[in-house]
């Protein structure tokens, strides 16, 4: 069973998408962080860069927009699997032939500011609809890869071809596959008016502005998510459940009867056993259900996946737990890199198999469990390290990022200073004082972490704070201070006589 349950609240709006109860999918907008990847913004050249085959793009954003040279050729198309479509010969354009500094320019945002980057944008405009996505800008014919019977996509091409705008182009979505002619004609007909305005606007007011803005999360939702196979879709908002049922029976009547109102006064995402399984998304590790686990970790160059036997030790052989294991991680890893929308270069270490059967079999049922993926993937096979590559297309934030901050204390890096680092430090800090000041003596306040260590070293008669000047020092504990940090204060004869008075600590 396959259920969507959009929960709306006063800042943000999830989507969850639930296979049998388990959560496969989340999408989170919050107001003051809305998606921005589908608007088209009427943008300026900033800067041509020749040596990097590049353009940056100011369309009114907090850092300015980048457009790769083959994302502006004219009368292209380089589709999710950057394969080149043209409808005219191919030349080997420079960027700098293309677009010149202080140049207007019509843009769509492809993927989002990611991190430190800049959103990145192309020229080709796609304006998605139920059934197709209108390319108003090149001449190219694409059916939807998820539309695996032969016969349908064949019948599919015909309809695009008889329809397909002079110049323009279409491919073909998911949701088309029951459509009728009439159907699909009129979601072009829609798309074309959506164009023709946005052309309109392109005309007036100066660049950098925005001239068109993709759907809110809800509505998205409904045009891209909600097809056939979805069992029901929730939604705890009476006024755009009310919404949702308009523009369901606008473009696919059928479905109406799947929208329910939710009207419980429990939380949608609890009732549901959604709030829990979203909680998962952070942990590193994921265990499987034979015993085995997963550990994820991402940087901002790629993310690497390794899979652990851990407490399976299987029923016949080794090779046998081994195999096992890898492809109930296979499974795991394909619905993780959706559920936590991991885009990118994927690195997996699957446990070694010294049979190629095995190999190829593990390799089968990642790609199998891939297939459920509406995010372009792609396994490139395993190289001479044993390690499998694949990519998955990166489009937004990873999920991991709207749920969580950097740590305060140690800056996202996932590590902290050792107690042993921290007493060296004091240590010299101290040492540097009293060489280099008539301070007679000093005044320390530490974590009590840090002072465990100190008393350890002061037993074994390891401590060389100020052992060489001979010179008193207090010290204080404080719970509250962060764990690296501590504090070093010379002090003079009646400061030491007051805090001897106050039985503070001397050692």
């Amino acid at each position: 069973m396959k259920e969507i349950i959009i929960d709306v609240g006063s800042r943000q709006t999830r989507v969850a998408l639930l296979e049998n109860k388990e959560l496969t999918e989340i999408y989170i907008e919050r107001q003051s962080e809305e998606r921005i990847t589908g608007n088209i913004y009427k943008g300026r050249v900033e800067n041509v860069l020749p040596g990097m085959q590049a353009a940056f793009i100011n369309i009114g954003l907090d850092k300015n927009a980048f457009l790769y040279v083959k994302d502006a050729l004219p009368n292209t198309y380089f589709d999710e699997d950057e394969e080149y479509v043209s409808s005219a010969q191919y030349k080997e354009y420079q960027i700098d032939e293309l677009l010149k500094a202080g140049q207007e320019i019509m843009v769509q945002i492809m993927k989002e500011p990611i991190d430190s980057k800049g959103a990145r944008v192309t020229t080709h405009i796609t304006l998605p609809g139920r059934y197709a996505v209108l390319m108003p800008t090149v001449e190219y014919i694409g059916i939807s890869r998820r539309i695996e019977d032969e016969e349908i996509r064949e019948k599919l091409k015909k309809l695009a071809e008889e329809l397909k705008p002079k110049g323009m182009g279409l491919i073909i979505r998911t949701a088309a596959e029951d459509c009728t002619e009439a159907d699909l004609s009129n979601d072009i007909n829609f798309l074309l008016k959506l164009w023709d305005n946005i052309k309109q606007k392109q005309k007036t007011g100066a660049a950098p502005r925005i001239v068109h803005k993709d759907m809110s999360i809800i509505y998205r939702t409904v045009r891209d998510m909600f097809t056939k196979d979805i069992d029901r879709l929730v939604i705890n908002n009476k006024e755009h459940y009310e919404k949702v049922r308009e523009l369901v029976t606008i473009i696919s009547s059928h479905l109406k009867n799947k929208v329910e109102y939710y009207n419980k006064s429990y939380d949608i995402f609890e009732y549901y056993q959604a709030e829990p399984q979203i909680s998962r998304i952070i942990n590193r590790k994921v265990w499987l259900k034979c015993g085995g686990y997963i550990v994820i970790d991402q940087t901002e160059a790629l993310t690497s996946i390794d899979v652990n036997t851990g407490k399976y030790v299987g029923t016949v052989d080794l090779k046998d737990t081994v195999l096992k294991t890898n492809i109930e991680a296979a499974k795991e890893i394909a619905k993780q890199l959706r559920l936590r929308d991991i885009g990118g270069i994927i690195i997996i270490d699957f446990i070694d198999m010294a049979d190629e059967i095995h190999e190829s079999t593990v390799l089968e049922a990642l790609k199998n469990a891939l297939k459920k993926d509406r995010t372009r993937t792609n396994v490139l096979g395993i190289t001479q390290l044993g390690l499998v590559e694949m990519t998955r297309k990166k489009v937004r934030q990873r999920i991991e990022k709207i749920l969580m901050a950097p740590c305060p204390y140690c800056k996202g890096e996932g590590r902290i200073l050792s107690s042993e680092t921290i007493v060296k430090k004091i240590e010299k800090e101290v040492n540097s004082l009293f060489f280099n000041t008539g301070a007679m003596a000093v005044f320390l306040e530490i974590h009590p972490d840090v002072e465990e260590l100190i008393n350890y070293y002061i037993d074994e008669d390891m401590f060389e704070l100020g052992k060489s000047f001979n010179k008193p020092v207090f010290v204080r504990t404080s719970a509250e201070l962060h764990r690296e940090g501590y504090i070093v204060k010379g002090i003079g004869m009646s400061e030491i006589t007051e805090l001897r008075k106050k039985g503070c600590r001397e050692i």
